[in-house]
């Protein structure tokens, strides 16, 4: 069975309970009354569906029917009829089960903050305050036509047209504000403008949405319009996870399950909806007063927010259903803004590199300046653009779930009791390491004493690419990503696993340890990066690289000496190498906030050059040289002038642990 949002998996007997399930797999669910059934904490539901990449079809009948203690809590304080509580609910069978928020008690920390920028205002929507002409016998025009004239001639507009649920509003609108009103005009891409909004009296303040659609967390930012100030910034986890922790797994979901496309789509609007409230909560406003909305996503989160069938995306040719941007009504996206909304979606610019990339693109101008900068998105699809203004090239590749820590045995998202930077002794070679939640790291006073607020749960990306590192830097792995059994003989920490050795990190509670299946599954997930930037590289005669701009959430997290360690990034200067934090958000923002950004970006999809990675006869064999630590045939001569690297140990195949083979007579 698999829990999400977390990921954790594992196999139970028949009869277990699932809040049992959830403790041990270290998935905490809160549960205040110690499983009686009583609390109603511990909620959660199944999703319902074949699961390709799990090897499962979960459904709701492999569970056992409610107890008469649900039923009771149920009925006393009612229970959503897909929800159970995990306390009582026994397994019968494979399972997906989802954690709702409001039941995990170490939520995912969402890290996409609104990034400083300054952004001249130039809008697609003003606010116009006129007073028109009362009535009467002489002159018959209707209303709304002499408001539309004193509208022209206050805006310099001409042509102007009302959304058409407004016409109705015309007349008592007028009358309410004795004559003056204020009409929210929206005006964008030499299409004819248009009055989306109309209030009685005077307004002086509008209100926009960016939002930043991701596979793992959505983050929205409020602005407002005149002044172009974000206000307030929010984000929550993507709830689309319980259909598949990554991209493919969602459109293999989709294809399965054709008839769960409209709960994918609803899931995540629903989720955005509920942002939306809480940002205009925390400045006093109200939905109506948000007219205008940006929205960007990696292709397949674009087309399930636009309730498109993604599985053209899931095998070659990658073809999208629309790529150009689109203007559309909020109201058609079940969208809960004022009435007359527009939402502009970013254009995206291939079948996998999508309106995400060309929002940080945006952000970071890659293609303004004469130094070769490679921007990267790292998710669970890395997004890659790489060039300078003379030429701009883009790519994605399948990095996977991994570096958010799904696929890891201990691994986590992003929560408090993650571990998320780790220090090994080079001499005695034990480990020390900082959680989320906790300023002190683990060998420093405190920290003991206030570890139980947040215990130690798992380990998150950020600190999976540090714990890879540290043991290659201390001779624990070799440069072909192999656990060094023998290095059990100068510690403890090095432990059997099977046919391999493991690295103790901590064992008090839960054991944390990073296992031989990790290293390899950030070898794969990292490869995969590194071949994508090589094959841009090659397309570009293989200069070398001014710049590295890491994107994202995950990216800004991350050390980038140690994910030059581990050969996630290619060799640069290490100075010259910085996360740039939420660059599609910021991009998000910028197309907001102006007219001519939205043009800029617009322009920047129509010239780049996308390279499909599938496609080119090269990729293997770059990919087979970057599972190497940090790449097997790179020199990575930056690198090594910054950081000592161990010398090649060689030999280590496979699955032996470190020990070489014989060689046969």
């Amino acid at each position: 069975m698999v829990f999400q949002p977390s990921g954790r998996r594992g196999t139970f007997d028949i009869g277990t309970p699932l809040l049992d399930a959830a403790r041990a797999l270290g998935v905490y669910l809160e549960s205040v009354c110690g499983g009686r059934g009583i609390c109603g904490k511990c909620q959660c539901s199944v999703s319902e569906g074949q699961f390709a990449k799990e090897g499962l079809t979960s459904a709701a009948g492999h569970l056992a029917p409610a107890t008469d203690k649900e039923s009771r809590y149920a009925e006393l304080r009612g229970l959503a009829s897909d929800r159970r509580l995990s306390c009582q609910a026994e397994i019968l069978g494979d399972l997906v089960i989802d954690v709702p928020t409001e039941a995990q008690t170490n939520r995912q920390i969402v890290r996409k903050r609104a990034e400083i920028r300054h952004i001249d205002p130039d809008p697609a929507v003003r606010l116009v305050t006129v007073r028109v002409e009362e009535p009467d016998m002489e002159t018959p025009r209707g209303d709304a036509d002499r408001l539309r004239e004193a509208l022209e001639a206050a805006s310099g507009l001409t042509g102007l047209r009302f959304d058409p649920p407004l016409l109705a509003k015309v007349q008592t609108v007028l009358r309410k504000g004795q004559w003056q009103v204020t009409a929210a005009l929206y005006d964008d891409a030499g299409e004819p403008p248009l009055v989306i909004g109309l209030w009685p009296g005077e307004k002086t303040t509008a209100y926009g949405l960016a939002v930043d659609i991701g596979s793992t967390t959505i983050a929205a930012h409020l602005c407002d319009l005149t002044t172009g100030r974000t206000v307030s910034s929010a984000g929550t986890s993507n709830p689309q996870i319980r259909f598949g922790e990554d991209l493919m797994s969602r459109v293999s979901y989709v294809q399965m399950n054709p008839a769960r496309l409209p709960d994918l789509t609803r899931t995540v609007r629903e989720a955005i909806n509920a942002i939306v409230g809480k940002l205009v909560a925390d400045v006093g406003a109200s939905r109506s007063d948000v007219l205008n909305a940006t929205f960007v996503g990696n292709p397949v989160m674009h087309h399930l927010f636009l309730g498109i069938d993604p599985t053209e995306l899931g095998g070659a040719p990658f073809a999208l259903a629309v790529s150009d941007a689109l203007t559309l009504p909020a109201r058609d996206l079940a969208l809960e803004l004022a009435p007359g909304a527009r939402v502009y979606m970013l254009p995206c610019i291939a079948g996998h590199v999508g309106a995400d990339a060309a929002a940080a693109t945006l952000a970071e101008a890659p293609g303004k300046g004469e130094a070769l900068m490679l921007l990267v998105d790292i998710g669970t699809n890395a997004e890659i653009v790489l060039g300078n203004r003379d030429r701009l090239l883009a790519a994605s590749s399948p990095t996977g779930p991994a570096f958010e820590g799904a696929e890891i045995t201990c691994g986590q998202r992003a929560a408090p009791g993650a571990i998320e930077r780790i220090r090994i002794d080079r001499v005695t070679l034990e480990p020390r390491f900082k959680v989320i939640g906790l300023d002190e790291w683990s060998d420093e006073p405190g920290f003991a004493e206030k570890v139980d607020q947040v215990g130690v749960t798992g380990i998150c990306g950020s600190g999976i690419i540090e714990a890879v590192a540290e043991m290659y830097l201390c001779g624990l792995v070799n440069e072909d990503g192999v656990i060094d059994g023998a290095m059990a003989e100068r510690t403890s920490r090095i432990v059997p696993n099977g046919r391999t050795y493991s690295y103790v990190i901590a064992n008090d509670g839960i054991a944390i340890t990073i296992t031989q299946t990790d290293i390899r599954s950030i070898q794969l997930a990292k490869a995969a990066l590194y071949a994508g930037v090589k094959l841009l590289s090659d397309k570009l005669g293989n200069p070398p690289i001014d710049r590295i701009r890491l994107a994202g959430a995950f990216g800004s997290y991350i050390d980038p000496m140690y994910a030059m360690v581990i050969g996630l990034i290619p060799d640069c200067d290490l100075d010259a190498v910085s996360g740039v934090g939420n660059a599609a958000g910021t991009g998000a923002r910028m197309a907001l906030l102006s007219r001519k950004h939205r043009r800029e970006v617009e322009e920047i999809v129509r010239g780049i050059e996308k390279i499909e990675t599938a496609l080119e006869p090269d990729f293997q064999a770059h990919f087979v040289n970057a599972m190497a630590l940090p790449n097997k045939t790179d020199p990575f001569k930056k690198l090594r002038a910054a950081v000592a690297l161990p010398e090649p140990k060689g030999g280590g195949e496979g699955t032996d642990g470190g020990r070489r083979r014989r060689r046969r007579g």
